[in-house]
């Protein structure tokens, strides 16, 4: 996830020094929040997972649930690596928390469909992470509701059609994590409406096509990761000199843009431009940058490879596979 989890470090770090401060009582679970509970436990058939879920039992005290220190009301909801029954959903009943910041449904096997209207109900919520759970069906339009989030990753499921536009109306949103599902169409031009938030961009490993919205080359992207899609057009919208992006990954793409007139950010360390159809030559700028990873193979570059900086530190295969790249790690120019 690179720099992603970082997002969620302060509001987790708080929840642990909740968990330790906590103090000793019969008692701590509200009520509203244990019925809730408790209907999501039997709209997933009771599984193993969630045996600690007992009725007679204080719901602050249960697993994969962190309570508010103050109001015991449930803030986080993290069901992680296990199996549920063929035919289990995502419940409904989570929409009744109403407290709830973070929710996380992650590497579960035999929970499949769609994302339940209720969550819109969760108007305090935050972070949304449904990762690897057969999630099915269309982004809906209505998660644009939830005003207070700022995380949205639903990746590595099978989420189809494309991707909505009414996700730039989410005012705060800085992390848009949808790699990994079968969703095609094009990059929505309303997505410029998040520049501000610095936000990280990651759509890797669906069939998007079409060209990335023009406008992009005014928004400033914290993480760009568009690579595997059948994307076209110039790439080169998410470079400048006064952007802060720290890695971009457009490969595996058919980009068509001249690299030798791109002026890279100086805080980028990480560039994967490969299996393209980018030409030109390899701007001397270059070199001034922290590279830790880099790729320009498969594409159409010609000229001599810039000395100094980074660039001899990465092997041939950064750069083989173009139309006439020359010097070192390659052979010398003639």
């Amino acid at each position: 996830m690179l720099n992603h989890h970082r997002l969620l470090l302060p509001f987790l770090l708080s929840l642990s020094i909740s968990a330790v401060l906590r103090p000793a009582s019969s008692e701590l679970c509200h009520p509203v929040d244990r019925a809730a509970l408790l209907r999501i436990k039997t709209s997933l058939n009771d599984p193993s997972l969630l045996s600690s879920w007992r009725p007679n039992t204080d719901c602050c005290n249960w697993s994969s649930i962190y309570c508010d220190l103050t109001t015991h009301r449930i803030v986080s909801l993290f069901i992680t690596d296990g199996g549920f029954s063929p035919t289990a959903r995502i419940p409904t009943a989570i929409g009744d928390l109403a407290a709830l910041e973070d929710l996380t449904l992650h590497n579960l096997t035999g929970l499949s469909g769609p994302i339940p209207p209720t969550i819109v109900n969760l108007r305090n919520l935050k972070y949304i992470t449904f990762t690897a759970i057969n999630l099915a069906g269309t982004i809906p339009s209505y998660l644009s509701l939830i005003k207070s989030l700022t995380y949205l990753n639903l990746s590595s499921n099978k989420l189809t059609g494309s991707i909505p536009s009414s996700l730039s109306r989410i005012p705060k949103l800085r992390y848009l994590g949808l790699d990994g599902n079968r969703l095609t169409g094009t990059i929505p031009k309303s997505l410029k409406l998040l520049d501000g938030n610095l936000p990280y961009l990651v759509l890797s490993d669906n069939r998007l096509s079409g060209e990335v919205p023009a406008s992009f080359r005014g928004v400033n992207f914290g993480y760009v990761n568009l690579a595997g899609n059948m994307l076209r057009g110039d790439g080169s919208v998410f470079f400048g000199a006064n952007k802060t992006t720290e890695k971009i990954n457009l490969s595996g793409n058919a980009f068509e843009f001249d690299l030798s007139r791109v002026k890279f950010q100086e805080g980028l360390i990480g560039l994967d431009l490969s299996h393209n159809r980018i030409f030109g030559s390899i701007p001397e700028g270059i070199v001034k940058l922290e590279l830790e990873s880099l790729n320009l193979s498969y594409n159409a570059l010609c000229g001599k490879i810039p000395a100094g900086g980074q660039m001899q530190s990465f092997g041939y295969e950064s750069y083989f596979h173009n139309r006439c790249l020359c010097g070192a790690p390659l052979e010398s120019c003639k």
